[in-house]
């Protein structure tokens, strides 16, 4: 079955989920913390937890590859799964990986998470320009052609991340005004939403940057980090309509109690529309 484009297809989702990306994160304090052994047993069950509590309520999960990869195979095995079983009930799944390299090994990237038939595939995939937007074109191509997407770090929540996203290049332009208008031009013509995005801290600020790219922000920041949704108008001003603001902690720390998770999610979904819809 060919997919319509993740664009398109995530508008949909926000318009009848609401703004709003869980992150799945179970680090070793968040399973302590449940009740849970830091082991692969743990990692199941919260991670199963997780998509029964929000599979079918959100628009948004966001696995992070690297709590899953650090178990091995069986990390692995987990995390298919969870991406499975989070599809299956209706949740958009973005694999937070950050992928970023050149040629043959970006290719390979891209086929891991964004190949039809991949037993990770995944709606969209978050990746580096770092090397040059150009290094990208492998993800870029295989997720237009598979109905999928990318979001791209462009202005991160990082303090660090400024000595490099602000620096200028030659032309004046910002490292990371240089990523975004890349993603505008793969997104040009793009209705209702273009498929590639770029990752935007909700803990800036202000941007100073220009972000109508016609394609999503991946906003995280949100919650233990600082941001609230009173921060989103400011930092997104008229492109607020199109930021997933990224919760995980202060979701997540909610469960293990399903109802308790449904709740902590359901009041992000009501603060973000108090201000994107105000």
């Amino acid at each position: 079955m060919t997919l319509a484009p993740f664009g398109a297809r995530l508008r949909t989702a926000l318009d009848t989920r609401g703004q709003l990306c869980v992150g799945i994160d179970p680090h070793s304090a968040l399973l302590t913390a449940w009740g849970l052994a830091d082991d692969v047993a743990g990692l199941e069950t919260f991670s199963r937890t997780v998509v029964e509590a929000l599979a079918d309520r959100v628009a948004v999960l966001k696995p992070q590859a690297a709590f899953f990869e650090r178990f091995g195979s069986r990390g692995i095995a987990v995390l298919e799964r969870t991406v499975a079983e989070a599809r299956a009930a209706g949740a958009l799944v973005v694999m937070d990986a950050k992928r970023g390299d050149i040629g043959s090994t970006m290719a390979a990237y891209a086929e891991t998470f964004l190949a039809a038939g991949s037993p990770l595939f995944s709606d969209a995939l978050t990746v580096s320009p770092y090397l040059g937007f150009g290094s990208l074109q492998p993800a870029v191509d295989l997720a237009r052609a598979n109905g999928a997407g990318l979001f791209a770090l462009a202005l991160t929540s990082n303090p660090e991340g400024a000595e490099v996203q602000r620096a200028l290049g030659a032309d004046g332009v910002s490292v990371a005004q240089g990523v975004l208008n890349r993603l505008a031009a793969e997104n040009a013509g793009a209705e209702p939403l273009g498929s590639f995005g770029a990752v935007v801290g909700a803990t800036l600020a202000e941007a100073g940057a220009d972000l109508a790219i016609n394609g999503p922000l991946l906003a995280p920041g949100v919650g233990a980090q600082g941001a609230t949704a009173k921060d989103l108008p400011r930092v997104f001003g008229a492109e607020v309509g199109n930021v997933v603001p990224s919760v995980s902690r202060d979701v997540l720390k909610h469960g293990p109690s399903v109802t308790a998770l449904r709740e902590a999610a359901a009041r992000f979904v009501e603060d973000v529309s108090a201000v994107t819809n105000a």
